[in-house]
């Protein structure tokens, strides 16, 4: 009896010592800067001085074009779900530890060890990480900046209000009639709160009416 107990505490040992690799793994999967690499290699800009300076699909869009923007906006999108995915599989669908490597690969996306810690706004990192956990919730986010977006013309404005929808819709689509957990609440409401804070810059620029409008070139 005390043989097995103790085989059994061993076993919880390694399995929390394994489990806590996500949490840095996950940072450094949300870190990589693809629109810097892709602009990089494209045209050899540094992006961060070009237009807005962020690292985004959306700056990537104006100073690179649409194609490259796409690309940015997609691998943005897929180290977000991977970061998430890999936890999930790791811990037998452990709600908890897939907030945490959730919140730390948006982290990892705004702010990476590999360019200063000045990252992106997180939009399409924050599309890939809650993409698993309610993907009813991140289709009406996306419609709804979409909608934004066409009517007003300006993709910060679209973001900052994608952002705060998500919560609501997050609590309201999770599980139809039943609160999600209070993991999930409160790991997507500080998700959105850090998008918007990371928009901080955007939002002044709005208010002056200095914002640059949605534009593509070929």
């Amino acid at each position: 009896m005390i043989a097995s107990g103790i085989a059994a505490h061993e076993g919880l040992v390694v399995v929390a010592t394994k489990w806590w690799v996500i949490p840095p793994v996950a940072y450094l999967l949300g870190s990589i800067p693809f629109g810097y690499l892709i602009v990089k290699r494209r045209e050899g800009r540094d992006i961060r001085s070009q237009g807005s300076g962020n690292i985004g699909a959306a700056n990537v869009t104006r100073v690179a074009g649409l194609g490259a923007g796409a690309m940015t906006f997609l691998l943005d999108v897929a180290k977000g779900y991977l970061a998430v995915w890999g936890a999930a599989r790791l811990t037998d669908e452990d709600i908890t530890w897939i907030m945490v490597a959730a919140l730390a690969a948006l982290a990892g996306h705004l702010f990476p060890v590999w360019l200063g810690f000045r990252g992106g706004r997180g939009v399409a990192t924050g599309v890939g990480v809650f993409l698993p956990v309610c993907l009813p919730a991140v289709l009406l986010a996306l419609l709804i900046w979409v909608g934004v977006a066409w009517f007003w013309r300006y993709a910060s404005l679209a973001s900052i209000v994608a952002a705060a929808s998500l919560p609501l819709l997050t609590y309201l689509l999770y599980a139809p009639g039943h609160a999600p957990p209070r993991i999930v609440s409160f790991s997507v409401a500080l998700a959105a709160v850090l998008i918007i804070l990371r928009h901080r810059a955007n939002i002044e620029r709005l208010i002056a009416g200095t914002e640059a409008r949605m534009k593509f070139r070929r």
